[in-house]
This record gives structure tokens, sequence and C-alpha cells, in this order.
């Protein structure tokens, strides 16, 4: 039996308890039905449903509140890890796509966007083929940027609440990766073409994952936030005319 159908079946045979037991002593004492002593009898009939309501449904509603609660820290900390190197990592990982016109045209958000258009915008970015190529840019740069958020990248690894969302723990130990791949290399203007084609592939992992996760939060930020959503919008390093300042 699966996990999810459980609670399903718990339930059914609760509720299903109740109407036996009901149902035996009303058709079982047919000349006590105006006895209290019957009627008390008719209240132990009932404490499946009793289980049911409480240890079922009201459990459930205190789990749901609970989750509600963790996946609003746990936004926060995304929101965190974008200010400090997400969305600097976008930025620097953006300048060796060698076909960054079809993310711009797909990235450019606005305040009107709906959950829907950034469903479709982050499953586009998943199948998308992105056209990394590690020699298209300053790969010193990057590893100058990651290396210096390592400690940081660490921290966030080093939350247990972060095991509940696993996409972002994947996009972390996939930074953290291609962190410690350009920190071994001593001199990155001269590495090999298998070397060249090794790191490109690190870098889509860690694109990929940075986008999908970059799109979901903002996503949040718009339903939720929309002060932060308006900073992102006009900080956005696929809008080639995005400016922080408001004018």
């Amino acid at each position: 039996m699966r996990a999810k159908d459980r609670p399903v079946t718990l339930a059914a045979s609760l509720a299903a308890l109740t109407l036996v037991l009901y149902a035996g002593m009303w058709l079982g004492f047919p000349h006590r039905h105006t006895d209290t002593v019957f009627y008390s009898l008719l209240d132990l009939a009932f404490i499946p449903v009793s289980v049911l309501i409480v240890g079922l449904i009201i459990n459930r509603l205190l789990a749901m509140r609970e989750k509600r609660s963790m996946l609003h820290k746990l936004n926060m900390v995304i929101g965190a890890f974008f200010a400090e190197v997400g969305t600097d990592a976008i930025g620097r990982i953006t300048t060796f796509d060698t076909d960054p016109a079809a993310l711009r045209s797909l990235l450019r958000f606005s305040p009107e966007w709906t959950p829907a258009d950034f469903a479709r915008a982050r499953a586009a970015v998943a199948s998308r083929e992105h056209r990394i190529d590690s020699r298209a840019a300053d790969l010193a740069d990057l590893r100058d940027l990651l290396v210096s958020r390592r400690s940081f990248l660490l921290g966030l690894l080093e939350n247990p609440n972060l095991l509940e969302h696993e996409s972002f723990t994947e996009l972390l130990w996939a930074l953290f990766h291609l962190s410690e791949e350009l920190a071994a290399r001593s001199d990155l203007s001269s590495t090999s073409e298998a070397d060249h084609a090794h790191l490109t592939v690190d870098m889509r992992r860690a694109y990929s994952a940075l986008l999908g996760e970059w799109v979901s939060y903002l996503g949040h930020l718009q339903q939720n936030y929309p002060f932060l959503y308006s900073f992102a919008v006009r900080t956005n390093p696929f809008d080639p005319d995005a400016a922080a300042e408001v004018g």
C-alpha cells in the first residue's frame, strides 16, 4: 500500500467501524432506545469518529500549518542566497552563454506576471539546452566570486531544514562543486580542450539549477512580497534596460 493511501484507508476503516457499532447497538437493543445506558453505549460507538477527527484531520491541519511555516523560513534562506551570491552567479555565468537572447525574451519579468507565467518560464528553463561555453568569458572572475562565497554556501548546506527542499540543495551542491573545480586549477587561461569540456558541463548544471530556483523564488516574491519582487524586476540580469533606480 502506498504511504499516501494509508490515511484514506484508516479514515474509511474508522468510519465503517462507527457505522457497524452504531447499527449493531441500534438493532441489537430495539427495546432500550429510551434508556440512558443505551445512549451511553451509543457514545462509545462514536469513539472511532472522534479518533478520526482528532488523530487525522486536526493533526493533518497542524502539520500543514507547520509545513507552511517551514517553507516560509526556507524562502527567507533562499532570498539570502540570491542576495548574497545567486543573482551575481547568474549574471557571471550568463556571460558564458552563447545564445543569451532566448533567455532574455523568456525571463523579462514584469509586475503583471501570474503564477502560470512563472510555471511556464520554469518549465522552459528546465527543458532548454543551455549553450554554455567555458571559453567564452573570464573563468577567473567566476571563480573569484564563488570562492569568496564558499563559507556562505557551506553554512547553507549545514542548515537541516534545507533537506526538505531537495532542488535547492542540489543547486548548492552544484555551485559548491563548480567552485571547487575552478579553485583547483592554477591557470584557468591555459586549460585543455578536455578540461574546457568538463568545466562546461559543470557550469551548465549549476546554471540550469540556478535559473530554475530563481524563477520559483521570484514567483514566491510576486505573490507574497511585491516590494521585493519590484526590486528583482528592476535588477534583472536578463533585462538590458534594468536599473535599480525608479524613474
